[in-house]
C-alpha cells in the first residue's frame, strides 16, 4: 500500500520507518526543510535505538522517502496518517489540536478519492469526528473515510513496541476503513498480534486511559516510598510483593523522582480536562498529577537535608537528566525541576548524560556538562542519580568515593544497595523508599 505520514517527529518517523519495513511505500511529509534534508541523507534527528539502521535500510530499498510537498506525496495514496504534535494548551490543560486540524484542511484539498485519513496523534475524544467535519467542510466532493489509530510506543524501545505490540487499536466507522487498516497491519495480524477494532470514541479513550493508569501505578509506588521511609520498610520489597500478584503485575512499580516524558504529563492533563468538560471529574487522575509534582519537591527537600540545609557553593554531580534511559527526550523530566533549583540556590552543578546534552544545554543553563560519571563526581559534595542509564548501573563506587570531596550519594533510582554503599564507604547513601545509610 502507499502510505503518507504527516509529521516526521518521534511518532511519525518511527511509525513511517516501521510501516516501510512491513513492505509498504511510505512518504513522510514535514514542513521543516532542515529535518527533511537530514532524513533524506539518512540522518536521524532524534536518538532512538535501532532507528538509524532501519531508516537507512528502507531508504536503500526504495520504500521510504521524505518530502515537503504533501500534494505530490498524496498522489495515489491509500492512507494518510496525521502524526503531528498535540501539546498541552497553555492555561487549560487541553490538547492543542491546531496542527491536527491544519493537516486535515490540507488533506481535504490535496487527497485523492477513496483515501483513509488516520489520526495517529494522541487526541481527545471526539477529535476524529472533528477531523471528518473539517475535511467535509473544506471539500464536500472528496470521498474519504476516517480512522483512529493511537500509538503505544515507549521511547527507547519504540521499534520493538511497533514490531511486537501488545495490541494494535483501530477505531473506525465502517467496513471500508477497517479493511484498509487491517491490510496496513497485515504483517502483524499474520504473526497473531491482536488487532482491536472498535468505534472512534473508544479508540481515542483507550490511549488516555492506558497512560493515565500507568502514571497512576508510578505515582502510587512513589507515595508508598515516602511511607516506607517513615516506617522503616523497603519499597523495593513492597513493590516485589505487590508485583507478584498477577492482578497487579510488576511493571511501572519502580520508585523514583516521578514520571515525565512526552506522554504521561500531557495525557493525564488532557484526560482530566476531558472529564471536566463532560462533567465527569477524573479525580484519581487529577490526584496523580498533583502527587507527581509533590514527589519531585519531596526529593529536592531530601537533597537539601543531605547538603546540611544549603546548596550554596556546594559542588553537585548529576547522573542522567533525560526523563528515562535510551532517549534524548527531556520533556517534563524530573531533572527540569530538580537541577534548576540546585543552580538557583547557588550550587555548582556538573551533569553527565549519554544523550541529554543536545536538548539539555538550552533547558539547563548554568550547569557544566561532562562526558564521564567520574568527572561528575570529581570534588563533589553530593552525587545524584536521576536517570538509570546502563552506563550508571555498574559504577566503581570506591573510585567515586575517592573522587568526591564529601562522599554523599543520592541514588534516586534505587540502582544500588545499602550493602554496596557501605562497602564503598560513602558517608551517606540515600535512596527512594528505603532508609538512609551512614557509615559515620
Amino acid at each position: 500500500m502507499k502510505i503518507v505520514m504527516i509529521g516526521a517527529g518521534y511518532v511519525g518517523l518511527v511509525s513511517g520507518v516501521c510501516f516501510s519495513d512491513f513492505g509498504h511505500e511510505v512518504i513522510c511529509v514535514d514542513k521543516d526543510p532542515a529535518k527533511i534534508d537530514s532524513l533524506t541523507r539518512g540522518e536521524v534527528p532524534i536518538y532512538e535505538p535501532g532507528l538509524q539502521d532501519l531508516l537507512a535500510k528502507n531508504i536503500a530499498a526504495g520504500r521510504l522517502s521524505f518530502s515537503m510537498d504533501l500534494g505530490d506525496a498524496l498522489q495515489e495514496a491509500d492512507a494518510v496518517f496525521i502524526a503531528v504534535g498535540t501539546p498541552t494548551r497553555r492555561g487549560d490543560g487541553h490538547a492543542d489540536l491546531s496542527y491536527v486540524m491544519a493537516a486535515a484542511e490540507e488533506i481535504a484539498h490535496l487527497a485523492p478519492d477513496g483515501i483513509v485519513v488516520v489520526t495517529k496523534s494522541t487526541v481527545p475524544v471526539g477529535t476524529n469526528r472533528q477531523v471528518k467535519q473539517t475535511i467535509r467542510k473544506a471539500n464536500r466532493d472528496l470521498v474519504f473515510e476516517v480512522a483512529s489509530n493511537p500509538e503505544f510506543l515507549r521511547e527507547g524501545a519504540a521499534i520493538k513496541d511497533f514490531m511486537n505490540p501488545d495490541r494494535v487499536v483501530v477505531g473506525v466507522q465502517n467496513s471500508r476503513a477497517e479493511e484498509v487498516m487491517r491490510e496496513i497491519y497485515r504483517p502483524l495480524y499474520l504473526r497473531e498480534f491482536p488487532v482491536v477494532v472498535t468505534d472512534l470514541e473508544s479508540a481515542e479513550l483507550i490511549k488516555y486511559a492506558a497512560n493515565a493508569f500507568l502514571a497512576t501505578k508510578v505515582t502510587f509506588i512513589n507515595e508508598m516510598a515516602a511511607l516506607c521511609e517513615r516506617v522503616g520498610a523497603d519499597v523495593k520489597e513492597v513493590a516485589r510483593g505487590m508485583g507478584l500478584d498477577g492482578r497487579i503485575g510488576n511493571k511501572f512499580l519502580h520508585a523514583g523522582p516521578g514520571y515525565g516524558g512526552s506522554c504521561f504529563p500531557k495525557d493525564t492533563k488532557a484526560l482530566a480536562r476531558i472529564g471536566q468538560e463532560n462533567a465527569v471529574p477524573m479525580q484519581i487522575t487529577e490526584t496523580v498529577i498533583s502527587v507527581n509534582e509533590v514527589v519531585k519537591q519531596r526529593l529536592l527537600d531530601r537533597l537539601l537535608d543531605l547538603c546540611d540545609g544549603s546548596f550554596k557553593d556546594k559542588t553537585i554531580g548529576v547522573l542522567g537528566v533525560t526523563f528515562k534511559p535510551e532517549t534524548d527526550d527531556m520533556r517534563d523530566a524530573p531533572a527540569l525541576t530538580i537541577v534548576p533549583a540546585l543552580v538557583g540556590a547557588g550550587a555548582k552543578v556538573k551533569v553527565c548524560d549519554p544523550e541529554g546534552r543536545r536538548e539539555g544545554e538550552n533547558l539547563l543553563p548554568g550547569v557544566t556538562w561532562v562526558d564521564d560519571p567520574y568527572k561528575a563526581a570529581g570534588s563533589a559534595h553530593l552525587l545524584v542519580l536521576l536517570t538509570e542509564w546502563n552506563e550508571f548501573r555498574a559504577l566503581n563506587l570506591k573510585k567515586i568515593v575517592r573522587k568526591m570531596s564529601d562522599p554523599v550519594f543520592a541514588d534516586f533510582r534505587n540502582v544500588y544497595s545499602a550493602k554496596e554503599a557501605k562497602q564503598a564507604k560513602f558517608r551517606v547513601y540515600a535512596s527512594v523508599g528505603r532508609a538512609d545509610v551512614s557509615v559515620d
